[in-house]
């Protein structure tokens, strides 16, 4: 008698438009045989987020990778109301050597752990907060923060985090967010490569709950013109080898400690650059506008929703230790970026803080719109890219951050970012923003 399904395991990569693609064995299959390796394609790394591969690219039709699953990554749940469970395993992308492919982004952030390491003895402690919304809801609106809000989609709180916690993902807080149909998804801190895994588990978590419920979640920064943003907020700190704190310094500006302030130069400086790996899509840009609690300068902030770098509070009650909570927090991100790609950019801009000894940058409390030109610039306080379009020329143009990609890795990240332009360019701004909508 034949079996009416079979379990299936997707060995997957989350790739440079911030999906998480793949390929499928058996379960017991995977089992047997963990290390076992699925067919890739070089021109993978072309796809854009609409399905078709820019042209012209470095790959064409040539070429065999693999994937080469992390059996210590595997996230397997079973859902309510899912026939089999869900089941993927990240993986990096390989040659048939084994080695890296160029344009893998787990590889990117290995390397970039593997630099930030061996070039301070330090590295970095990061946690994801990440906002969605839940579409197609035929419940009526409710306020902005509000019981209501959290209990109107209910059982879908408390059934996501139970298959957070059932999936090892640590979760912590749930939220009803300020946006319509609006919620939020904090974990706890964990390594960098083990946070960005964590990321793109619980996205797909997110959503396949979200469809075995009759509804869509979407991450996309904006789903509609006028409605509030969705970001994916990084927050992080920097740790030495027995896992204390080398952020926190009570006695230096903003309690950062001299490290800590070189790196928060460091990613200040590459801002502009940065936010084409970070926020990576046309309608990234309609978020990271001012006065809207994201991001538009250069501008490192203490407890100020409106920088893009945030020192953020601590709390003294009970006795707490405000030593080993200190962190920063990056605000200039979306899930349109690959989660690796982030934490893998973000810790290169930093290391070359570090490096350079860059002095402190400015804590700025205010608005940098209200100052002249002059004081501006004294502040380090620069307007971010306000398009894709401008992000990529400020990649191309920071001579540094373009050396964080190979070259193949450049010109294929570019090229598909400018293809996703171009397959956009007709499109209104309320079409473009339901496109997305669709995609994330």
């Amino acid at each position: 008698m034949i079996a009416t399904s079979e379990e299936l395991t997707v060995l997957v990569t989350t790739d440079y438009a911030g999906l998480t693609r793949g390929r499928a064995l058996a379960r017991r299959r995977f089992e047997v045989e963990p290390g076992g390796t699925l067919g890739w394609v070089p021109a993978n790394a072309s796809l854009t987020p609409f399905d078709t591969i820019a042209a012209p690219n470095p790959w064409g039709s040539r070429g065999d990778l693999r994937l080469k699953p992390d059996p210590a990554a595997r996230t397997r749940v079973q859902l309510p109301g899912a026939p089999t469970p869900l089941d993927i395993v990240m993986s990096d992308v390989v040659g048939l050597d084994g080695e890296p492919f160029v344009c893998c982004p787990r590889a990117f952030l290995k390397d970039a752990i593997h630099r930030f390491s061996a070039a301070t003895g330090l590295s970095l402690l990061v946690a994801f907060e990440q906002e969605f919304q839940l579409l197609d809801a035929r419940w009526r609106d409710a306020p902005a923060f509000s019981l209501a809000a959290l209990r109107r989609a209910d059982p879908f709180g408390p059934e996501l985090m139970a298959a957070l916690e059932a999936a090892g993902m640590q979760p912590e807080v749930f939220i009803a967010e300020f946006g319509r149909d609006q919620f939020e998804i904090t974990a706890a801190p964990a390594g960098a490569l083990a946070a960005a895994d964590r990321a793109v588990a619980t996205r797909e978590i997110v959503r396949e709950l979200a469809r075995l419920q009759g509804l869509r979640a979407s991450f996309s920064p904006k789903t509609r013109p006028a409605g509030v943003g969705n970001g994916v907020h990084v927050h992080f700190s920097v740790v030495d080898a027995d896992g204390r704190s080398a952020t926190f310094d009570a006695s230096r500006p903003g309690r950062l400690s001299r490290v800590a302030s070189a790196f928060s130069a460091g990613v200040l400086h590459h801002l502009p650059a940065l936010v084409a790996l970070t926020a990576p899509s046309p309608v990234s840009y309609l978020r990271l506008v001012p006065h809207a609690w994201s991001s538009s300068w250069t501008w490192l902030g203490e407890r100020d929703r409106e920088a893009s770098l945030r020192i953020c509070p601590t709390v003294t009650i009970g006795g707490r230790d405000p030593a080993s909570q200190l962190h920063l927090e990056y605000r200039a991100a979306d899930a349109t970026a690959c989660p690796h790609l982030t934490i893998g950019a973000i810790l290169r801009a930093g290391l070359l803080g570090v490096l350079g000894d860059r002095p402190d940058p400015p804590i700025f409390d205010g608005d940098p719109a209200s100052l002249e030109e002059g004081e501006r610039r004294r502040l380090g306080l620069h307007r971010l890219p306000g398009s894709l379009a401008e992000a990529l020329r400020a990649l191309e143009e920071d001579a540094a951050a373009r050396a964080w990609l190979h070259p193949l890795a450049l010109e294929t990240y570019t090229g598909m970012k400018r293809a996703e332009l171009e397959l956009v360019k007709a499109l209104d701004v309320d079409a473009l923003c339901a496109r997305y909508a669709e995609v994330y």
